[in-house]
């Protein structure tokens, strides 16, 4: 199930996906609407998100995306991922991370904002209402999985720290911790980790900071204790262990974006048609399944977010 809002559009979504797909959309979101309230936790910081369910024993593994597809096994989104300050390899992240120790934790809200300040972790969460939201993930390598994240809106925190007028990007940035992070200690990329998003993306709705997954704190491997969600967007925008937020004028130099600017852009949103210069993008591998399906424009979330692209050339803001 997801929890979401709406956001006005350009282009209906009969027009973008299949009709069977769009009318099953529908009413998919009647059922989301019915059943929020028995997703959403409550507050209170770490006490809210550690390892117990909520009240009504959500059954994680049942839940669907919008598009009714279930969601991949636990096992399945702990032991394939892309964490490259724990390797390169799929694998590496859940082999080589249990070194990492993700509280206590701090988190620094920088740059354009009426109130900055470095927040200890429960005080940082605290204010949050945490949900339940099941995201369709799509990776640049054309792999992709069904996630049942639990976070709560980026926008919440934007609207907390009040943004003054000169804020146009949030810059995010990871821990750079080495005798934690053996990725770290290669040069495979710069350290640390940087990730930019406008600040109309930051609020879009859809877009999470993310504590758990399946009911769960988040492994070490998937990002721990706090990571970036923006679902129409490709995998490598999710930056993990985030411990800086700042508020900029300028478009953030990302990290993939500066390390191979050809391949990676600032944007990173999914889009069947513009290939990634090594592979096309217009079908994907499901995890778990080895047949391939087609990928949907911005991963099947068009209707929410393409809105903020009108008038771009999606094909040079890549």
């Amino acid at each position: 199930m997801i929890i979401r809002g709406r956001k006005p559009s350009d282009v209906p979504s009969s027009e973008i996906t299949p009709e069977h797909v769009y009318v099953n959309r529908r009413s998919f979101l009647k059922g989301a609407a019915a059943g929020a309230a028995g997703l959403a936790l409550a507050p209170g910081g770490l006490a809210a998100f550690g390892t117990r369910r909520s009240a009504q024993q959500v059954r994680y593994e049942d839940m669907k995306s919008e598009l009714g597809e279930a969601v991949n096994s636990f096992e399945e989104i702990t032991t394939y991922n892309n964490f490259y300050e724990f390797g390169t390899g799929k694998s590496d992240p859940s082999h080589n991370s249990d070194a990492f120790v993700p509280r206590p934790w701090t988190v620094a809200v920088e740059g354009h904002v009426a109130k900055p300040g470095d927040y200890h972790l429960e005080d940082f969460l605290a204010p949050y209402r945490l949900e339940d939201r099941v995201y369709r993930m799509r990776c640049v390598e054309a792999w992709s999985m069904v996630v049942p994240w639990r976070g709560f809106p980026l926008a919440d925190l934007v609207k907390r720290v009040e943004p003054t007028g000169d804020a146009k990007f949030l810059e995010l940035t990871t821990i750079v911790r080495p005798s934690q992070m053996p990725g770290q200690r290669t040069g495979v990329l710069d350290w640390p980790y940087i990730e930019g998003l406008r600040l109309d993306e930051a609020t879009n709705p859809l877009t999470l900071l993310v504590t758990g997954v399946y009911g769960r704190d988040l492994p070490n491997q998937n990002g721990a204790p706090l990571r970036l969600i923006t679902p129409w967007k490709y995998g490598f925008k999710g930056i993990k262990s985030i411990v800086k937020i700042r508020f900029v004028e300028e478009m953030p130099h990302n990290t993939w974006w500066v390390t191979n600017p050809h391949e990676y852009g600032f944007y990173a949103n999914v889009n069947p048609n513009v290939d990634h210069p090594r592979w096309s993008q217009a079908r994907e591998r499901r995890i778990g399944e080895l047949r391939r399906r087609e990928t949907l424009m911005f991963n099947g979330y068009a209707e929410q977010v393409q809105h903020m692209y009108a008038g771009m050339d999606l094909a040079k803001w890549f």
